[in-house]
């Protein structure tokens, strides 16, 4: 066992003083024992008388002897202390600070390139949804064109199959109708130089057979909208002027009814034979 420097002279020590107790306790069980051997055991008391009373002899000074240290036990051995690990060195304040906001920004720059990082993927799976859809779009519009493509032609020939029946039809229809109208236009031409006729004095005009042609314009109600232009002359003055008077006198002329006719005697081109 080993025993530190300051455990051997603290134990020197409390071995001396308990030897020098035992010493003294020694030296005063043999006074004891001398003192008793001294004294004579008598049965007789004697009186001896004093004229004064002695001074009191002084006591033996008797030097008192430490009582030797008591003998203790050598303390058990105290175990090595395990030196406690120096604390950390707290780093400043400003230091403190700096750490601290050094590894926010850190944080905040990993949350915002995650933050990107979402972004981008979102984006890259919102353009490949997109792509997708288009790529579905485009086929179902080429689909779509296609079967708009064969309905339009069908639409087309179809149309094109009523067109021309709508225009033998109308033709049909323009020719009857232009038959009508012109049956109609010659049959009330020929009311209209009938009753100027009957209003010529035939004897301005000889009696030979000449022809006259007038241009007149006319009113929907028969009238004349001008006087009657004369586009050929007769050859004779007289003659021109009595077909001139008798159109006038004719006033009105007989017109049909059906407006769509009627507009073809706004103008109309006369021929008269007076003598006829």
């Amino acid at each position: 066992m080993m025993i530190r420097a300051y455990e051997k002279d603290v134990s020197w020590q409390a071995g001396a003083l308990a030897i020098a107790v035992h010493l003294a306790l020694l030296g005063a069980l043999l006074l004891s024992f001398n003192w008793k051997a001294t004294q004579p055991l008598l049965n007789v008391a004697e009186v001896e008388l004093w004229d004064s009373l002695p001074q009191p002899e002084s006591p033996p000074v008797v030097t008192p002897v430490e009582p030797p240290a008591p003998v203790q036990e050598a303390p058990p051995p105290v175990p090595e202390k395990v030196a406690p690990e120096p604390e950390p060195v707290k780093p400043p304040a400003v230091d403190i600070a700096l750490e601290k906001k050094r590894k926010e920004q850190e944080q905040k720059k990993a949350a915002e390139q995650i933050k990107k990082d979402l972004a981008l993927e979102q984006k890259k799976q919102l353009a490949a949804l997109q792509a997708e859809a288009r790529h579905e779009e485009m086929q179902n519009s080429d689909k779509l064109l296609k079967e708009n493509k064969a309905n339009e032609a069908l639409k087309k020939l179809q149309q094109e199959a009523l067109a021309e029946e709508q225009a033998q039809a109308d033709q049909a229809a323009k020719s009857a109708k232009s038959a009508a109208n012109a049956s109609l236009l010659d049959e009330y031409r020929g009311k209209i130089q009938a009753k100027i006729r009957g209003n010529v004095n035939k004897t301005l005009c000889g009696t030979g057979n000449p022809e006259l042609k007038f241009d007149i314009a006319l009113l929907s109600t028969g009238e004349l909208s001008g006087l009657p232009k004369l586009l050929k002359s007769s050859g004779s003055k007289v003659c021109d002027e009595a077909v001139e008077r008798a159109i006038m006198a004719s006033q009105p002329l007989p017109l049909p009814t059906d407006g769509s006719v009627f507009a073809q005697f706004r103008n109309l081109k006369l021929t008269f034979r007076p003598n006829d």
